[in-house]
């Protein structure tokens, strides 16, 4: 293996920092319904997920295969224009972040790479058929399925609850939310710090530091996993707030039957080399989970903001990368005039987000916004389908004819996510 150069070693510690983005950013895709239900201390939640994302990170690389060796062509990328991709990345993460946005980390990363590699080295560096089935075909399908399989799956746990004691209820399905919320931070670990593998794979390989084919070497793979774990623990406090309210009302059972659907579906593709979003299949089996319960709402609002982000991101972080590409293309003045621009504007970023400091003291702060929009045609449609809830014993024509009646204070609570 030949020496390090300093654009290599560049590389490398702005693809750490990136996959630090990434912990923070997608800590909510486990751990916000299990903040906002009270099954764990939000401090507690983030450390579990922080140490799960770590030994996920050790169970598979084909994912990291996917990007390092399908996604673009290696011959002829430079360590230059995978630095430009990380910037992209980078930027977009941290802007969705500062507002609260639960947008998808991975497809910020593969805009990055994408849009760099064709300001590089045109269209044809980019491999049509590796970017439409492993990236933009699980982008479309994963929430889908996730979201099918946490609506029947909620359906189930209703049907098979619904003579349950409510207070024992509440207490098994609070153990299933941590058991599945830990599954879900494995899942994260395994698929979302691969990327990471990945592009400094690619990289090394780029910079003649590794022979084309390589798997990542084991330091590479203990370097993201533990950079995703550290942002992990930091936890994305303002995600999780976005994601602990707004998008659907959902109980310890629906919050247990999205968490395993979006696991499962994650665990899956990580199996496959699907580079898919965990953020897209967490949402997609959330809102599944709330179409799933009788008199479940989703906020179609909150949802379509979420889509258009999404549809946003990979053209938003390619011409970003683009333009980085581009500007490196000047040499190494280039490439420090770059690199100053991404620390002074992620600098800026972090000021601007201490103007309202959002921390575990108050990200489960009540006084939702969106709690009060009615729900949609969707939404009654397939409400008027479902199951009802669980303890729901009598006629529901009397139910409707009665006056409101004192809550039943062994339900289940309700919590908004």
């Amino acid at each position: 293996m030949e020496s390090f150069s300093l654009i290599l070693a560049i590389v490398v510690v702005t693809a750490l920092a990136f996959d630090f983005t990434n912990g923070f950013h997608d800590t909510a895709n486990a751990m916000a319904t299990t903040i906002s239900t009270g099954a764990l201390k939000p401090k507690v939640a983030v450390a579990m997920s922080a140490v799960l994302n770590l030994v996920g990170a050790f169970l598979s690389v084909e994912v990291a295969n996917t990007i390092s060796k399908g996604l673009v062509d290696e011959t002829g990328i430079r360590p230059e224009v995978i630095f430009a991709a990380l910037v992209g990345a980078i930027l977009w993460n941290l802007l969705t972040w500062l507002v609260g946005l639960p947008s998808s980390s991975s497809h910020a990363l593969m805009g990055g790479l994408i849009g760099a590699a064709v300001a590089s080295a045109g269209v044809g560096a980019v491999n049509g058929d590796v970017l439409v089935t492993k990236v933009l075909l699980p982008a479309i399908a994963a929430p889908i399925v996730a979201g099918l399989a946490a609506m029947l799956a909620t359906r189930m746990t209703y049907s098979l609850g619904r003579k349950a004691d409510g207070r024992a209820a509440a207490k098994g399905y609070r153990a299933g939310q941590i058991a599945s919320a830990g599954l879900v931070s494995l899942a994260h670990g395994t698929n979302d710090a691969q990327k990471t593998m990945g592009i400094i794979t690619l990289a090394l390989i780029a910079g003649g530091a590794l022979a084309p084919d390589s798997d990542p070497p084991v330091w590479v793979i203990l370097s993201a996993g533990l950079a995703i774990a550290l942002g992990t623990y930091l936890g994305g406090w303002r995600i999780i707030r976005t994601m602990g309210k707004g998008l659907t009302d959902l109980q310890p059972q629906q919050g247990f039957a999205a968490q395993t659907s979006a696991a499962t579906v994650i665990l899956a593709s990580s199996h496959l080399g699907f580079s898919l979003s965990t953020t897209h299949s967490v949402s997609g089996a959330v809102m599944g989970a709330g179409l799933g319960r009788k008199g479940g709402v989703v906020r179609w609002s909150t949802a379509t903001r979420m889509f258009v982000a999404w549809g946003l991101t990979l053209p938003a972080a390619a011409l970003v990368a683009a333009l980085a590409e581009w500007v490196c293309r000047a040499g190494d003045w280039g490439t420090a005039l770059v690199a100053v621009f991404l620390v002074a504007s992620s600098f800026a970023i972090w000021r601007i987000s201490r103007r309202e400091v959002v921390d575990h003291t108050n990200v489960v702060d009540t006084g939702d916004p969106g709690a009060a929009e009615p729900a949609g045609v969707v939404t009654t449609a397939m409400a008027a389908v479902s199951p009802p809830p669980a303890g729901t014993t009598e006629d529901l024509t009397a139910t409707v004819a009665a006056p409101a009646a004192t809550p039943d204070p062994k339900a289940p609570s309700a919590t908004t996510v």
